[in-house]
């Protein structure tokens, strides 16, 4: 079963192929560019194209809310500061096969095309867009759960990607990195709705979080992301030093966002 997937996807990405350096605001704009387009970018590159994406197609969709992939935006800045996500890399694939679904799913969204280039999280990022112009992910715990269902499948495309038609494996930290990324996305899918009660609802304009969970799992804000990053990778490596800073830093931003928003000026 494995193999008949890994041939259908080889075979997807070969019809789809195009030149490996799109330029980023091409690919914002035309919202046409593959995986492998995507893996030929830097990862300076793929933070402009997600920021395009969010303010450019995306915007149209859901106007007045919040960038959707702040959190994405974190975890490339992390790469960038750890020298992560060379192309042809594991990370790089991976990456690749969620922003792919990001693109293909705004695509589907607003009607372009029908086209999810085989990749699974596309449908679920195009109705979790929808859903959310409609007001029918108001309540955080549906929204976080939706968010989340999507970025899984289009991760777990990119893994596919990387390890059964590139044959490109994780290091042992990649592979605990990613459990952490796992744990995460299980905890946007399985935030109790009895906390929806002390969260505003979702809806467009930024919104104060109070709990550490709420700031922690927000998608529309970098921060969390970035700091949780490089912990779970300081973590991952066995680095207590680094783990021990990085913990506290986590912490630190935490009290800066609470006193932003709730202590006077």
């Amino acid at each position: 079963m494995r193999a008949a997937f890994a041939t259908l996807l080889a075979c997807l990405l070969c019809l789809t192929a195009a030149p490996a350096t799109a330029a980023t605001t091409t690919c914002a704009n035309t919202l046409t560019c593959t995986a492998e387009d995507i893996n030929g970018m830097t990862i300076a590159q793929r933070l402009a194209f997600v920021r395009a994406l969010s303010a450019g197609p995306a915007a149209d969709i859901v106007p007045g809310y919040a960038p959707r992939w702040r959190n994405i935006e974190g975890v490339l800045r992390f790469f960038a500061d750890r020298e992560l996500g060379e192309p042809g890399t594991w990370v790089s694939y991976v990456d690749a096969g969620i922003l792919e679904g990001i693109e293909r799913g705004i695509a589907l969204a607003r009607g372009d095309s029908t086209d999810t280039f085989g990749n699974p999280g596309a449908s679920l990022w195009a109705s979790y867009l929808t859903r959310l112009r409609d007001g029918r992910l108001s309540l955080r715990s549906v929204h976080d759960r939706a968010w989340s269902e999507a970025e899984q499948a289009s991760t777990e495309y990119g893994v596919a990607l990387a390890e059964r038609v590139h044959g490109v494996a994780a290091t042992p930290v990649e592979e605990r990195f990613y459990q952490f990324s796992e744990f995460y996305r299980w905890t946007l899918r399985n935030r109790p709705m009895l906390l929806d009660l002390l969260t505003p609802p979702v809806g467009p304009g930024d919104q104060r979080q109070l709990t550490f969970l709420d700031w922690f799992t927000d998608v529309t804000n970098d921060v969390p992301a970035h700091r949780g990053s490089h912990l779970a990778y300081d973590l991952a490596e066995f680095d207590v030093p680094g783990g021990t800073l990085n913990f506290l830093a986590l912490f630190a931003a935490y009290a800066d966002a609470l006193a932003e928003d709730y202590l006077p000026a």
